[in-house]
């Protein structure tokens, strides 16, 4: 039982990474400039961080779910 969580931690981590990795690729064509006086500085690259990882979780939540609720569909029928 342990080793099923195991493995569910670990996709999930790495779900997560990737959706991270995967919204600051689709981040780095919105024009910041147009919406900060510095965008060049730290505290626009720290916003693109955080908002980075705020979108990636949402997507690995998103997908997690998405597997788990498909596995459910199993037991209705």
């Amino acid at each position: 039982m342990s080793f099923g969580l195991g493995i569910t931690a670990a996709i999930n981590i790495i779900l997560t990474l990737i959706g991270i990795a995967f919204s600051w690729w689709a981040l780095q064509c919105v024009r910041v400039d147009l919406f900060l006086s510095d965008p060049k500085g730290a505290k626009a690259k720290a916003l693109m961080v955080i908002v980075s990882v705020v979108l990636g979780h949402g997507i690995a939540r998103f997908l997690s779910d998405y597997a788990g609720w498909s596995q459910m569909l199993t037991q209705l029928f």
